[in-house]
């Protein structure tokens, strides 16, 4: 390999001859497996030192749509969903929650919202409840660009049907996200 652009020498798990392979990509984990807070603000770091992630936004203060991709916190879920539903949530592997972006329209919301819950009902799953995700587009100094195209974002809950395992809960989960809609 040409070393003339500056790639470090091969060590541990790093080889130059993949540099292409992981542009964009960071990765941050506990090495056994403890969840943290700090994860999440080491992965914060790593996406904001990131120049390149396969696009760019054309304001300073748009991005392209990276993210950070983590584990459910079950105590903050349970929190939520005791305070929005006045539930308890199944025990870990018998719930799932998602973040739905939902057209601004409230009747069109209302009409997702619908479709999705007829799809976890014909799985045969239980839909726990919607939850509005609480956002602070000046807070976080969101570019106009990426303001003129916010969509609402809703947490959904759905509750695994009774017999179920985690691993056929999580096929079913996978059937509805995968159905495509009616109209």
């Amino acid at each position: 390999m040409n070393t003339s652009f500056g790639f470090p020498e091969a060590q541990g798990l790093y080889d130059p001859s993949l540099e292409k392979d992981s542009c964009g990509v960071g990765f941050v984990a506990h090495v056994k497996g403890k969840p943290s807070h700090q994860i999440v603000w080491d992965a914060d770091q790593i996406l904001r030192n990131m120049d390149h992630r396969g696009a760019c936004g054309c304001e300073s203060n748009t991005g392209d749509g990276a993210g950070i991709l983590t584990g459910l916190p079950l105590k903050f879920m349970a929190k939520v969903a005791k305070e929005s539903f006045r539930v308890d949530l199944p025990e870990a592997g018998k719930f799932a929650a998602g973040n739905i972006f939902l057209p601004t329209d409230e009747t069109e919301r209302e009409h997702c919202r619908s479709v999705i819950g007829e799809l976890i009902k014909k799985h045969g799953q239980k839909l726990i409840g919607w939850r509005v995700v609480p956002v602070d587009a000046d807070g976080a100094d969101i570019g106009p660009t990426a303001r003129s195209g916010e969509p609402v974002i809703e947490q959904l809950f759905v509750g695994a049907a009774d017999g179920l395992n985690q691993e056929q809960f999580e096929r079913q989960l996978y059937l509805i996200r995968k159905q495509r809609a009616p109209w």
